[in-house]
C-alpha cells in the first residue's frame, strides 16, 4: 500500500497553512502545532527539515517563525514529500541502492519503475498553491440579533 508518513502529512499541512498566510507574516512551529493538534516537537523537526531542503525560510526574534521560501506555485507536493521521506519508492529495488535476490529474474521490476515515475509525475504536477486553493470555506458568522427597546 502506498501511504505517506505522519511527518509527510504534517509537512503538507504546514506548507498549506503557510501558503494560506501569504504575505501576512510567518508562523511559529508552536502556532502551527496548536492549530492542527500536532505535537510541537514533531512539528519543529518537520519544519527544520523543510528549511534545510530550501522549501521554508526561518527567522528568529519576537516576530520570528517560518514562511515559504518560494511561491506556492513553485513548490510541488513531490518536493515536500521527498524533503521529508527521501526518494519515492514503490519496491525495494526502485531505490538506487536497493537490490533484492530476484533483481535479475524479476518480471515486474521495469513496469513498477514506470508506475513509480507516474506517481512522481503526478505528485510533481500538484503544487502547494493547489492545496491552498482547496481551503475550507470560512465558518458562517453567527447572526446578530438586533433588539429594539
Amino acid at each position: 500500500m502506498l501511504r505517506l508518513s505522519k511527518k509527510a502529512d504534517y509537512a503538507l499541512i504546514a506548507m498549506k497553512h503557510l501558503a494560506l498566510r501569504g504575505d501576512r507574516g510567518s508562523s511559529s512551529a508552536r502556532e502551527i502545532a496548536a492549530l492542527y493538534d500536532i505535537p510541537i516537537e514533531l512539528m519543529a523537526k518537520v519544519l527544520q527539515r523543510l528549511v534545510r531542503r530550501g522549501l521554508l525560510a526561518s527567522h528568529q526574534g519576537t516576530r520570528g517563525g517560518y514562511h515559504l521560501a518560494r511561491t506556492p506555485t513553485q513548490i510541488s507536493v513531490a518536493d515536500v514529500i521527498q524533503a521529508i521521506e527521501g526518494p519515492v519508492t514503490v519496491t525495494a529495488c526502485s531505490s538506487d541502492d536497493g537490490q533484492c535476490e530476484q533483481f535479475a529474474k524479476c518480471n515486474v521490476r521495469d513496469p513498477l519503475w514506470r508506475v513509480r515515475e507516474r506517481i512522481l509525475s503526478a505528485l510533481g504536477e500538484c503544487t502547494i498553491a493547489e492545496l491552498a486553493a482547496d481551503a475550507l470555506p470560512a465558518p458562517p458568522r453567527p447572526a446578530v440579533l438586533h433588539t429594539h427597546l
